[in-house]
């Protein structure tokens, strides 16, 4: 599972003390908003994610001890926080065989998480679909596909799925300067599974 910024070089965990301190909502949305802004302090990320200053306090802190922010220089008395992340996560279950059931139940709760995330910023988006310019209207899919593949052309697809928005768009997010005009922020969200085991009896 992965959440990429085209240009960036991704930061991979797989330990599972790490991905669970990822999964809750309030942290996916504060991690987001940082790795999107130079910093910010608390009161800002309140605004920006609205939830309570305590609320974004408290979770801001739990990142910050398993490594995903950090504080950034003062501004007076003001004690902003900045994203350690630059490049997206690439979360993976652990390859230590004794780490991997953990590992694995921790990041299917996350990328749980993130499908929820995902699926109500689309919906979002679709419910202003009507409104939206023929152009945008135009060049916006939802799509899917269905097809036999073995485990290693799957891992292959994945990675080239991981690997294609930065050569499209790769710099852009970090220099404006390169972005056309009239460019706006987008989204690819893929996921890539097989169908789970079929059920006795099944005759598919």
């Amino acid at each position: 599972m992965s959440t990429e910024h085209p240009g960036r070089t991704q930061t991979s965990i797989s330990s599972p003390e790490r991905i669970r301190a990822l999964a809750h909502p309030v942290r996916l949305a504060l991690l987001d908003y940082l790795e999107n802004v130079e910093d910010a302090t608390a009161t800002q990320c309140a605004d920006a994610v609205d939830e309570s200053v305590a609320s974004c306090s408290f979770h801001l802190h739990t990142l910050a001890k398993y490594g995903f922010i950090e504080p950034a220089p003062r501004r007076g008395r003001e004690r902003p926080w900045r994203s350690t992340v630059r490049g997206g996560l690439d979360v993976r279950p652990s390859s230590e065989a004794a780490e991997a059931p953990g590992s694995r139940r921790a990041v299917a709760e996350l990328a749980g998480l993130q499908v929820l995330r995902q699926a109500e910023r689309i919906r979002t988006y679709l419910a202003g679909y009507p409104q939206e310019q023929e152009e945008w209207a135009q060049a916006s899919t939802v799509t899917s596909s269905v097809f036999w593949a073995d485990a290693a052309e799957l891992a292959r697809l994945s990675e080239h799925l991981q690997t294609v928005a930065a050569e499209w768009f790769g710099g852009r997010d970090a220099d404006p300067s390169l972005r056309p005009p009239g460019a706006r922020r987008s989204h690819l969200f893929a996921v890539l599974n097989p169908e789970p085991p079929a059920q006795e009896g099944d005759e598919r």
